[in-house]
């Protein structure tokens, strides 16, 4: 079932049900008109319905799910190691942004929420646990830690929620969360929310929803305002054309294929006056915590990241996504550029390479439904803004881009991810 969005915008919080209390909380925090996937999701979540979403990041799912959690939860008291609500997600960072957004709403009607995940001290978790919570918000590996060592149960899940079930799945947790959903009560409540709805995925769906409604919140036609560029460079320039095209778009996310060239590339960006921060695998779970709130308070422009690890990054108003290693397949390419143009806004996408390897990146473009203007960064607009690039550029079926610039004029992507 698509969204049909003129339709659902026009209604408010409290007429899809929730109670006054959390629609007051909601107020406070200046929330005050359900998105689309929030207006259809949260009718069917309410009534008890297995739900099947197909939406990507910045749609607003969290609360789409978050709210018939906390409204089904509501006026129970918690016991110790038995929450009564489980949100699966796939990285330590959306544990995170999860509990902060639903936080908040839960404190008013007095809930109690935990994030359980790796890279930090099990004490802690096993304590929060025994003093008894409502709603966890876990990654699979530490979860099933927890369970193992006597200090979680899923026998009293109320409604299991299985957030950006693709890159669970892609991440390779397909059995350890079939296993974690195997533990609630078969006749509990489940929600998936998901950008695509296919291989694990599917598997997944099939066997562990129960006659669930669907709805597709990311229709194809509902293309989001990107640009997508490619930026040719020599061998050795690479840095510094990238360094320059930062600087000229401050608010930007750079993706590199390892953590050591995140590292090595942000040490190098900010040699170049480029104020970076990095994000990745390597780095203490404070240290991914302190860089991101950098980051998101605007005292560094630019997060260096890899792929796994920039699946937390759930932060509006990044105007510029770099490819600077460009990744090998069209799932990673379209997840990364979905870190820009997120919620109504617009953005652009930019992929560096070598003369060399342009029919490579064409190739996965073509892959991901995407279509983009090159440029020679000999030639290209100084300064390279976002706005500058889409003036200027050729297509790949025009001419080469670094034998002959040409003026073209800029035409919309067909972003199908």
């Amino acid at each position: 079932m698509s969204v049909d969005h003129a339709l659902v915008q026009q209604r408010t919080f409290a007429e899809l049900g929730l109670p006054a209390a959390l629609v007051r909380a909601l107020g406070r925090a200046k929330i005050s008109t359900p998105t689309p996937v929030q207006a259809v999701v949260i009718p069917d979540a309410m009534a008890g319905r297995d739900v099947l979403g197909r939406a990507a990041t910045g749609s607003g799912k969290t609360l789409a799910f978050g709210l018939p959690i906390l409204t089904r939860l509501a006026g129970s008291r918690s016991r110790p190691k038995s929450p009564r609500a489980l949100i699966v997600v796939p990285t330590r960072e959306l544990a995170g942004q999860v509990r902060s957004s639903l936080e908040p709403i839960a404190d008013a009607v007095g809930l109690k929420v935990a994030t359980v995940y790796g890279g930090t001290p099990y004490d802690r978790q096993i304590k929060r646990l025994r003093a008894g919570v409502d709603l966890v918000v876990a990654t699979p590996g530490r979860l099933q830690d927890l369970i193992n060592r006597g200090a979680c149960r899923l026998d009293r899940i109320e409604i299991t929620v299985l957030d950006e079930a693709d890159h669970l799945c892609d991440l390779g947790f397909f059995p350890a969360v079939s296993e974690l959903v195997a533990l609630t009560p078969a006749a509990g409540q489940r929600l998936l929310l998901s950008a695509t709805l296919d291989g694990d995925v599917d598997r997944l769906v099939r066997t562990h929803l129960t006659n669930p409604v669907t709805h597709d919140c990311d229709p194809e036609g509902d293309i989001p305002d990107m640009e997508h560029h490619v930026l040719v460079t020599g061998p050795h320039n690479k840095l510094e054309s990238t360094a320059a095209l930062l600087r000229a778009n401050p608010r930007s996310i750079v993706f590199t294929r390892t953590r050591h060239g995140a590292t090595n590339l942000a040490h190098d960006l900010a040699g170049l006056g480029v104020t970076t921060v990095d994000l990745h695998g390597s780095l203490t779970q404070n240290a991914r915590e302190r860089n991101l709130r950098t980051f998101r308070s605007g005292k560094a422009d630019v997060v260096v990241a890899t792929d796994v690890a920039a699946r937390g990054i759930h932060v509006d108003g990044v105007s510029l996504v770099v490819h600077y290693d460009a990744p090998t397949e069209r799932k990673s390419y379209l997840h990364r550029s979905g870190r820009t143009a997120r919620a109504g806004s617009s953005g652009a996408v930019v992929t560096m390479t070598t003369a060399r390897h342009v029919s490579a990146v064409t190739r996965l473009q073509k892959a991901a439904g995407v279509t983009a203007l090159h440029h020679d960064a000999r030639t290209a607009p100084q300064p390279m803004t976002a706005e500058s690039l889409a003036l200027h550029g050729v297509v790949p079926a025009q001419a080469d881009p670094t034998s002959s610039p040409a003026r073209s004029t800029s035409t919309r992507h067909t972003y199908n991810g």
